[in-house]
């Protein structure tokens, strides 16, 4: 398929004004393809006589296509472009008639059917150029128009679009006529759906779901229509412009990439946040700020929108950071910034020190396939994080006038970085412009280290920096308590500027200095040795849990650059992560000590030992949590504690009991992760996994039967999860997934050997058959990320060099090499 470069957009742009689309669309042609037909009213500007330029659709067939009257010759498609050639100034109507694919990897018109109940579901996800896998049009951010849309369904489904719809009989649909829109914003989902609706302000609001997950759906709809209509009069009290669209629905729907998408009117989530197992605050509170994510861009993002995808930063930086904020100011979640200074934050670092890394504003985006590359860590945490620099910066108040100001130029409408900057700079006197060209424009993390000096009493302050972005920073000074052993108490809060003028006077020297305390900003920090003494000694005694957030990044960054050994990581861990009480930290540190530390950053030789510290941590944090208390510390504990086991027996008595001594009782979600562990031991068997589906045939089921197949350690079993995921392209998109997180276990390091140089051929060859969706996939899960040497290095980068992987693949392979090649070095410097 073309892709499209930001000239020939910038020149379609120059030459069109698009007014209006007419959308039918006939979901009851089959299984395999739907009917899709358009009329698009434009008008062409200019003094020329004549002008060329093209409409995209990527059609299963093309019927007929006309301009003005005229019929089109439908073999003129060259790829997914149709010409429209010899276009005079003026007014013009194209129709397009089609026959579109449906989609079994959550690209464009996606089509599920429910292994529970037989019931069948669609829906689109349009980002960032799937449009023309629904509908003719000029596919891009910046040729808004007025949506008119009409849908025929089977009986007995509803349909849902981003306005309210109606059903006029005999299975056909009409939704009202949109705003001016992009065409990626315009949204389907259509099935029978679960329904829960309700009114605020004057809008109705709806949630909905398969039906499957109707009882599921109904346990958590208080809460999530709470959080819904809180994060709403936050942000109505927040921006001046009112909710620009005439309904808010959100559907949960299967099998979706990523976690939800923005469509106007009508946000669709994966359907995992309808949790039909047991589950912790934590994630409750990512639900939550999910939702008001989602809803930021419903200003920014689809009120305003970006001109070209060079700016798609700036949509996912903002709805980042206002997704956290709102959450905490708006609701019962108020420690947000918690989960992502240890969640989120961290994979901006990783992503900004890879080199594959770019500007958080990058100008070099020069087609669409190189955008969809920076939908990453850089534009999500990386960018959030400067934000909350800036507004640390700028100051709230002033920042929201910025904002406010780009709403009232811009809706309905499209804006760039520098029309940002602009309303900014408007609300304030501080050099925005200077200290965008600054954060946004450059690459890279920032090292912060402390200095302290001089004699006891009179100690001072001194932070060197490590690169060259301004900072406004909190530095908290803490003293141990006399009290309390263990414990540590906050002397006081430091704010500083970087680079300093001169070195700031602290008095008596402190236990334990920390900088970017509280962490508003973004970079790395390192610790002077009395301070990390005290560290080692009393984090747990830190009385903040965003501060011990701030600290456990250090040390996880510690790590990652080979300065403190994996074994004292762990060490550190087993010592005070039995006494947090924060569920993020818990969750957060336990995944990159398990995932990380004991899978890749310790030698093989090395593992069992790292596996029976986390295995102890996890039973202790089991003991402190048999009174019942703390059900949600106990959860992870006990999925980590599954994840770790290196024996079989405990975790299989629990399965073969239904619980764990003590609680919790197993729900599916713990079975199949009980299950999965025991086929990496070799403790189970197809037998097995086939009962279990058998109680369990859910999609979820599925997804767990595939996953502990692929991991059983059996030769054949290892054959047949390969061919299905490169050999067939039968496997949905979450099927793949699934079958790829349990193919590769570094207890199987020597079976699955064989299938690591054959990895970089065929997904290379399944990366181009099956599409960027497929290709992340493969990147992201397919890797074999636990062969951690020298050989697995040089495969890939011979595969980077002469296969020619598709843009999609070629990043993840960049980034998944990296990441190897900084795993060997992290071995390296504690090698004996």
């Amino acid at each position: 398929m073309s892709v499209l470069t930001r000239d020939e957009a910038q020149t379609r742009s120059r030459l069109l004004d698009v007014h209006h689309y007419t959308i039918d669309l006939d979901l009851t042609r089959g299984d395999d393809t739907f009917d899709s037909r358009t009329v698009i009213r434009f008008t062409v500007r200019g003094d020329t006589d004549t002008a060329d330029t093209f409409v995209e659709v990527k059609p299963a067939e093309l019927r007929t296509a006309t301009l003005d009257g005229h019929p089109l010759d439908p073999a003129a498609l060259d790829e997914n472009r149709l010409p429209l050639k010899d276009l005079t100034p003026g007014e013009h109507e194209l129709r397009v008639e089609a026959a579109m694919r449906y989609s079994r990897t959550g690209e464009g018109m996606h089509r599920f059917t429910d292994p529970t109940d037989g019931e069948t579901y669609v829906y689109t996800q349009l980002f960032l150029d799937d449009v023309q896998r629904v509908y003719a049009a000029f596919d891009q951010p910046d040729l808004k128009a007025v949506f008119d849309l009409t849908v025929t369904a089977p009986e007995g489904w509803t349909v849902l679009a981003n306005g309210v719809t109606e059903h006029t009989g005999d299975g056909h649909w009409k939704a009202a006529t949109t705003p001016r829109i992009s065409t990626y914003l315009v949204a389907v989902a259509a099935g029978p759906w679960h329904s829960v609706r309700t009114e605020h302000r004057g809008l109705p609001f709806g949630i909905h779901c398969r039906r499957s997950l109707a009882p599921h759906l109904d346990a958590d709809a208080d809460e999530i229509l709470d959080v819904t209509r809180a994060c709403f009069d936050r942000y109505h009290e927040k921006f001046t412009e009112p909710y620009p669209f005439d309904s808010y629905d959100q559907a949960f729907v299967p099998e979706f990439n990523a976690g939800a998408m923005e469509n106007p009117g009508l946000v669709t989530f994966r359907d995992e946040f309808v949790f039909r197992s047991a589950v912790t605050d934590t994630q409750r509170q990512t639900r939550a700020m999910v939702i008001a994510h989602e809803m930021a861009h419903m200003w920014f993002g689809d009120l305003v929108t970006l001109r070209w995808w060079d700016d798609i930063w700036l949509n996912e930086s903002f709805a980042e950071y206002m997704g956290y904020q709102t959450t905490a100011e708006a609701t019962r979640f108020t420690d947000t910034w918690t989960d992502f200074g240890v969640t989120r934050k961290p994979w901006g670092y990783d992503a900004d020190q890879r080199p594959s890394t770019h500007p958080v504003a990058p100008e070099d985006v020069q087609d669409t396939a190189s955008a969809l590359l920076n939908f990453d860590g850089i534009s999500y945490a990386k960018g959030a994080s400067a934000l909350r620099q800036l507004v640390t910066w700028l100051g709230e108040k002033d920042f929201l006038a910025g904002i406010n100001i780009h709403f009232e130029r811009h809706k309905f409408a499209n804006a760039s970085l520098a029309d940002f900057i602009d309303s900014l700079a408007a609300a304030t006197d501080r050099d925005v412009h200077a200290w965008a060209d600054a954060w946004l424009r450059t690459t890279g993390v920032d090292t912060l280290t402390p200095d302290v000096t001089g004699d006891n009493g009179s100690r001072v302050l001194d932070v060197a920096r490590k690169g060259e972005r301004p900072h406004r920073v909190a530095v908290g000074l803490y003293d141990r308590d006399l009290t309390d052993e263990g414990r540590l108490t906050l002397r006081t809060r430091l704010d500083l500027d970087l680079p300093q003028a001169e070195p700031r006077p602290i008095g008596k020297l402190p236990a334990l200095v920390v900088l970017n305390d509280g962490d508003l900003s973004y970079a790395k920090i390192r610790f002077d040795a009395d301070s990390f003494r005290t560290l080692s000694e009393s984090l747990s005694g830190l009385p903040d849990p965003l501060t011990r957030a701030v600290v456990w990044n250090a040390l996880r960054d510690a790590v990652r650059d080979g300065e403190l050994p994996a074994a004292t990581y762990l060490g550190i861990a087993r010592a005070h992560l039995p006494h947090e009480t924060d569920l993020a930290l818990v969750d957060g540190v336990l995944a990159f000590a398990a995932g990380q530390v004991a899978d890749r950053y310790v030698t093989p030789a090395q593992r069992p030992a790292a596996l029976t510290t986390l295995a102890e941590l996890c039973r202790d944090l089991m003991r402190r949590t048999e009174d019942g208390d703390h059900p949600g510390l106990r959860l992870i504990a006990v999925r980590h504690r599954i994840a770790t086991a290196a024996h079989p027996d405990t975790i299989a008595a629990w399965l073969a009991d239904g619980t764990v001594p003590g609680g919790p009782e197993l729900d599916p979600e713990l079975r199949w992760r009980i299950l999965t562990r025991l086929a990496v031991l070799g403790a189970t068997d197809e037998a097995a996994i086939a009962a279990e589906l058998d109680d369990d045939p859910s999609a979820t089921g599925r997804e767990g039967a595939a996953r502990c197949r692929a991991a059983l350690p059996d030769a054949e079993a290892k054959a047949r999860a390969w061919e299905a995921m490169f050999a067939t392209d039968d496997l949905s998109n979450y099927l793949f997934t699934a079958t790829a997180q349990g193919f590769w276990q570094p207890e199987q390091a020597d079976l699955v050997a064989g299938y690591v140089p054959r990895y970089y051929t065929e997904a290379v060859a399944l990366a181009a058959r099956r599409g960027p969706a497929i290709a992340d996939a493969a990147g992201r899960w397919a890797f074999p990320a636990h062969a951690v040497d020298a050989g697995t290095l040089r495969l890939g980068r011979e595969c980077l060099a002469d296969a020619d992987p598709i843009p999609a693949l070629r990043r993840k392979l960049t980034d998944q090499l990296d990441d190897l090649a900084r795993a060997l070095r992290v071995r390296e410097a504690h090698t004996d």
